[in-house]
């Protein structure tokens, strides 16, 4: 049996995870999910994962550990409470709010900018339909004021954008807050960085989309379950939203695996986002966002010192607040 072992490693984070691990520790790697890896048993007593990963309960006697190389950690609660504890949980909190806030930021002004269907019409070189929007004196509603909300709201600021925010726990002095429904009506631009817990799956239903600002830009960096796709799809055919950018998506772990293997889904939700995939107004990418060269160096030094802290003491440095 391994030390640890890595699922979702993909390779720059495996090459870096490797470099920084102390030799004593035997680990294994996989860039596979738990469910493509096909492991009938854990091949650690602490394994790590990311969030695509669908845990089996079955291996709760025999893991020690999980640790969620991600800031959010829904899915390591909801193990919890199926396995009913027993298990250290261990996160990573502060590795990539600027890269992830950062991407916000590219998505919302690539939708303002028309940019999927500028590339397009490069090829015919006409400009018929592109004309895009400044940032500049437009308002930006970012609902989630945490760590990579609070990065988001300075970024805005910093475009000249008029910037509202939404939280239940309205602890920053310098953010003006509002309520949702006043964020909605206001919002050219509307970014979702909220924590996933039991009270807002489904948040930005189709009834929230109904009091949208017409012709919204929505951007969600945050967890997909948050927002539907098929009320997305609904809210872009009428005219609700103007535009939407997704680097989280509900269902991920079903679509991952769907687009990597090949093999068609007949889940609804895959099918709802593989038509926004395929819109003009709509850009997605492969929960990304986090992905920078700065924040997989912090991320990978994380990792190991949360690895290295549960394999010498029994406990991770920042153990998961699931309780």
């Amino acid at each position: 049996m391994y030390d640890v072992y890595f699922y979702e490693a993909f390779e720059e984070e495996a090459a870096a995870l490797r470099r920084l691990l102390p030799p004593r520790i035997d680990a294994g790697y996989t860039a596979a999910t738990i469910q493509e890896a096909g492991h009938d048993d854990p091949p650690a007593r602490l394994i790590s994962v990311r969030t695509q990963s669908q845990l089996p309960l079955a291996w709760a006697p025999e893991l020690a550990a999980i640790l969620s190389r991600s800031t959010g950690y829904d899915h390591l609660a909801a193990y919890a409470r199926a396995a009913e504890g027993g298990l250290a949980l261990g996160y990573l909190p502060l590795y990539c709010h600027r890269a992830v806030a950062e991407q916000a930021m590219l998505l919302w002004m690539a939708l303002l900018r028309r940019l999927p269907r500028q590339i397009r019409q490069f090829h015919q070189f006409h400009r018929d339909g592109l004309t895009g929007a400044e940032c500049q004196g437009r308002v930006l509603a970012v609902v989630g004021v945490g760590n990579i909300g609070r990065e988001v709201y300075k970024l805005g600021e910093a475009l000249g954008m008029h910037v509202l925010g939404v939280d239940r726990d309205p602890r920053h002095v310098a953010v003006q807050y509002v309520s949702i429904d006043a964020a909605l009506s206001q919002a050219d631009v509307l970014v979702c960085a909220m924590d996933l817990n039991d009270s807002n799956d489904g948040y930005f239903d189709g009834a929230r989309w109904r009091l949208a600002k017409p012709g919204c830009i929505f951007v969600n960096i945050s967890r997909g379950e948050l927002s539907p796709s098929a009320a997305l799809v609904e809210a872009l055919e009428a005219g609700r939203l103007g535009g939407v950018g997704l680097d989280v998506f509900n269902q991920e772990s079903q679509l991952a695996v769907a687009l990597r293997t090949g093999r068609p889904s007949a889940d609804p939700e895959v099918l709802a986002t593989l038509a926004l995939a395929s819109r003009d107004d709509c850009i997605c990418t492969p929960h990304n966002a986090f992905n920078s060269a700065e924040a997989l160096q912090r991320k990978s030094e994380h990792s190991v010192r949360q690895v290295v802290a549960f394999l010498d003491a029994g406990q991770f440095l920042w153990p998961a607040p699931v309780d």
